[in-house]
């Protein structure tokens, strides 16, 4: 009966405990924690158990928000938690995400797991446009997040296609060229390689030194009108206020740096921002609800909380965190050293091992070389030996022949001679019969020449005694004998000359180069514009894009809004001039003119 009663008791006792407890689920950037928390709990105390389970110490910059209506809300620390406008179905669900941001990344933020959640919230607001980020910087911001995930890059891992489906670059840049996937993949991979050697600790911070330069960096808007009614923006960062046109997030009109503002308060919807100076006018806005108004309110005390601490000597607490910050770096780095020390040991007995081994197969290659040398010097002694051989062989039968030959010769000739000397007796014959012949007839005909001279002689007496001749004659070819008439012939040559005359020409040739360099981010940066500025579509510009480029131009930064109080124009971050490299060659020319070519430049 009595151990019924206890019973009773224990479970009345546990009921009540149950509906004295909610369900919280928690989602951070990389996941999702639930929590059973106390009736009676406030926000600290939840804030508190979620840092502990992340191991996070730097808890002033994160908060836990919450979705209200058509807005979101934090969640106060000194109220309970069911006091406040959170969502009543359970398990209510919280976003622990970063409620301010540090000025410097690099100075400020201390642990890693601080600098890991920074990262990937600062990621996220760039790839859903949150933050604009030019296409150039957004290459280089990609290739960073693929470090910090891949590790090192390796061509025989992170082949081409790795990056299919990894979501990289904002939707914007991507529509604002004519490039593929592919080629989009080709310039990140190229920008990921120069990283070789960073840890993933370090490709992060890389990626958020990059990202704080931006102009909507940290910066929270609101929507706010001014004493005439005009729409304004305001914006709230960790500098301090800044007043924007509804169309224009980069380039504030003026700006309030928290260390000149004196005052800020609102009555009911009204705000009021009153500067140091005395002299200038106190600036007042309206804002249409009042839960923006309280938010607004909660951010800017937060931001110059942060904005005076930093310009103060660290507390006891954050001076032993960024001490063991720095020993926990330290000790990472004699890690990182060892490894890398005993890597190289291991490659180099690797490579030790693999030089014994190729020192064996060579001593054993030269052997059989050797081997296979003296085998083919015999058989090429031996081939010579047969070839000689063989050569005394033919030499011999060649000399056999040439004995037959020559005998065979010797008998032909004897034969030859024999027919020829009969030959020559039969024609000597011959001729000595014609020879006689012709003595016959050449006595002949000597005598008839004598009778002939004989009747010529005695014609000419006779001739001789019918004429007489005169002394004198004349001139004249009319009066000579026919018989006595000559005739003359005359010659005449012709000479001809002919010269021919060429002309060569020459070619020369010219090419002029010219490079230049400049720093190693700046040039990452001009380098990726100007290699997809080419394929950029005007037309697909958004407003944040234009002006960026004005501001680009106009070679403003976003630090230097700082330096006016009242309507004080600032310009964007100031962006290095992007330069392109010319080449010009001159090409030859040739004329033909009459016979003669000539050939210029």
């Amino acid at each position: 009966m009595a151990s019924a009663l206890a019973a009773k008791l224990g479970f009345n006792s546990l009921m009540r405990k149950q509906a004295r407890s909610f369900n919280v689920r928690i989602c951070t950037m990389e996941s999702d924690m639930e929590f059973s928390c106390e009736f009676k709990w406030k926000g600290k105390d939840l804030f508190d158990m979620v840092c502990r389970a992340l191991g996070l110490r730097e808890t002033w910059f994160f908060g836990l928000q919450y979705n209200i209506k058509d807005t979101v809300a934090w969640l106060k620390m000194e109220k309970r938690v069911l006091d406040q406008e959170v969502p009543k179905e359970e398990p209510i669900t919280l976003y622990f995400l970063a409620k301010f941001h540090p000025e410097n990344a690099e100075e400020e933020l201390v642990q890693d797991i601080t600098q890991h959640l920074f990262f990937l919230q600062v990621k996220k607001n760039i790839l859903e446009e949150e933050i604009h980020c030019p296409p150039e910087a957004s290459v280089l911001l990609a290739s960073y997040a693929v470090h910090a995930k891949y590790g090192d890059y390796d061509p025989n891992v992170h082949k081409p296609g790795f990056l299919a489906e990894e979501e990289l670059l904002p939707k914007r840049v991507i529509n604002l060229y004519q490039m593929t996937a592919e080629m989009w993949e080709e310039r990140i991979t190229a920008c990921y390689a120069e990283h070789r050697g960073r840890t993933r600790d370090e490709a992060e911070m890389e990626y958020l030194k990059i990202a704080q330069d931006l102009d909507m960096y940290g910066v929270n808007y609101f929507l706010i009108r001014n004493k005439k009614g005009t729409d304004l923006l305001l914006g709230v960062d960790a500098l301090g206020l800044h007043i924007y046109e509804p169309d224009n997030r980069l380039t504030p009109k003026c700006s309030f740096p928290w260390n000149e503002i004196r005052n800020i308060s609102y009555s009911d919807k009204e705000f009021t921002i009153k500067p140091l100076d005395k002299k200038t006018n106190v600036f007042k806005f309206n804002s249409s609800r009042l839960r923006v108004n309280k938010l607004i309110l909660q951010l800017c005390i937060g931001n110059h909380d942060l904005f005076m601490r930093r310009r103060r000597v660290d507390s006891v607490d954050v001076q032993q965190m960024k001490a063991q910050a720095r020993e926990e770096r330290a000790r990472k780095q004699v890690e990182r050293q060892r490894l890398a020390r005993d890597e190289l040991e291991r490659r180099l007995m690797q490579l030790q091992d693999e030089a014994h081994m190729a020192n064996d197969a060579l001593l054993r290659s030269e052997q059989t070389a050797d081997l296979l040398a003296e085998k083919a010097q015999i058989a090429e002694e031996e081939a010579k030996l047969l070839a000689q051989k063989a050569a005394e062989a033919e030499m011999e039968m060649q000399r056999i022949k040439v004995t037959a030959i020559r005998g065979q010769e010797e008998r032909r000739l004897m034969e030859q001679k024999m027919l020829e000397a009969e030959m020559l007796a039969l024609k000597m014959a011959e001729e000595s019969e014609r020879r006689a012949k012709e003595a016959e007839l050449l006595k002949q005909d000597l005598q008839e020449a004598r009778e002939s001279e004989r009747r010529a002689k005695h014609k000419l007496l006779e001739i001789t005694s019918k004429y007489i001749y005169t002394h004198t004659y004349n001139s004249s070819p009319t009066n000579m004998p026919p018989d006595l008439s000559f005739s003359r012939e005359n010659l005449s040559f012709d000479f001809k000359d002919t010269d021919m005359k060429r002309l060569s020409m020459e070619i020369e040739k010219e090419k002029v180069e010219y490079m230049e360099k400049s720093k190693h981010l700046q040039e990452q940066l001009n380098e990726l514009k100007t290699e997809i500025e080419s394929l950029k579509m005007k037309e697909r510009e958004t407003p944040l894009d234009i002006i960026h480029n004005q501001n680009t131009e106009q070679g403003t930064s976003k630090h230097s809004n700082f330096k006016k109080v009242e309507t004080a124009d600032l310009s964007s971050l100031i962006r290095p001039h992007f330069f392109k490299m010319f080449f010009y060659d001159r090409s030859l020319v040739a004329e033909q003119k009459s016979d003669y070519i000539y050939c210029s430049k």
